[in-house]
């Protein structure tokens, strides 16, 4: 079988950190072919679109799509609909992905860059499912109009509608309880069901999901108080399931605990396994072309990529006991780097990976 493998650089570090993916393809043993196409601010100004329908179209065919990033200030003052966050917006809900999957795993190599004492991240391996397509982004109606209340007159409001249906939540739910019965068989369900009635009935249809699960033990947990847990005592968590805005805002919190959101890979699958792999971070237009990206979490994507949409795990294994392999030799990016450290850049840290993968599959 040839994996269909669709490239998406996009803006800002975006080119650099998937040229060091696209390298680690190229010696990858199974058979692939591999094309890119635009997206994002660069789709903008080719184009005039965030995404456009060539690139939604390669999308759907490809069997993964490794994603760079998107954004940037040059494309801050545009309409929003032309907004390069638009066309990602539109790609996960082109190719129907609903399914986030977030990993924050603490490199032993790693404890010190940590923001929190080594003693509460020492061994930490968590993962978030992130319902994508659904909630605050994507409902409707939205909008910015005059303010309704006539005591504002004058004035203008901005307004967004939460939404979920029951089937949305119950799909990202057994896909959590999946995954957690493929770990240590806990599942954590965050929600404000206190507040918001969305997550009143996001709760109860995760209860109900749960006696399909005998081998899962289910628990609930506030958002805020979630948030606080992460910080206090993030090792208490096997798997968190949530919704698309309290996941955003999660999964990157959590980002910190690894050292860095620099190491943070992701997939976002849809109903066919096919998916979108990409780095947690932004497209760091400040660190754009100057050669200090750090490509891990990209090429931990392309391990996920094999994992999840190419049915390779033994290669997904073996890129990630490459990556650690290379951190346990003491090289880092600039972004990982303790005080006193020398850092090395985004294509020496990507050569080094390259080699430690190579190095593994000979001596197997």
């Amino acid at each position: 079988m040839t994996h269909r493998i669709l490239l998406l650089p996009g803006d800002g570090i975006g080119p650099e950190i998937v040229a060091e993916a696209q390298k680690l393809l190229s010696v990858l043993p199974m058979a692939m072919s591999v094309e890119s196409a635009l997206l994002g601010g660069v789709a903008v100004d080719v184009t005039g679109q965030p995404l456009p329908d060539e690139t939604l179209e390669k999308a759907k065919a490809a069997d993964c799509v490794i994603l760079g990033a998107v954004g940037g200030p040059k494309w801050d003052g545009l309409a929003n609909a032309q907004r390069p966050e638009k066309g990602l917006l539109g790609l996960r809900a082109g190719m129907g992905l609903f399914a986030n999957l977030r990993p924050a795993k603490l490199y032993k190599e790693l404890e010190a860059a940590s923001s929190l004492k080594p003693e509460v991240v020492s061994g930490l391996d968590i993962l978030i499912v992130r319902e994508l397509t659904g909630g605050l982004y994507f409902g409707q109606p939205r909008g910015i109009r005059p303010a309704t209340d006539p005591v504002r007159e004058g004035e203008r409001e901005g307004f967004n509608t939460y939404v979920y249906c029951e089937h949305e939540i119950e799909r990202i739910g057994r896909v959590a309880f999946e995954m957690a019965s493929q770990r240590q068989g806990r599942l954590c369900s965050i929600d404000k069901a206190n507040v918001l009635e969305v997550t009143q009935l996001w709760r109860e249809v995760m209860t109900r999901l749960a006696p399909e699960y005998p081998n899962v033990t289910l628990s609930h947990m506030y958002v805020d108080n979630a948030a606080m847990q992460l910080v206090r005592a993030p090792k208490q968590f096997d798997v968190l399931v949530t919704g698309n805005l309290f996941g955003d805002i999660l999964s990157d919190q959590a980002a910190m605990l690894t050292g860095s959101i620099g190491m943070l890979p992701s997939a976002s699958l849809n109903a066919s396994q096919h998916g979108l792999f990409e780095p947690c971070h932004g497209s760091a237009p400040d660190i754009a072309g100057r050669g200090m990206a750090n490509p891990l979490a990209t090429l931990l994507s392309v391990a996920l990529a094999c994992r999840y949409s190419l049915d390779e795990p033994t290669i997904a294994d073996r890129i990630e006991r490459a990556i650690q392999r290379v951190l346990a030799s003491g090289l880092r990016t600039v972004d990982i780097a303790q005080a006193g450290q020398a850092s090395v850049s985004t294509e020496a840290m990507g050569d080094a990976v390259v080699k430690a993968f190579l190095a593994a599959v000979i001596e197997k």
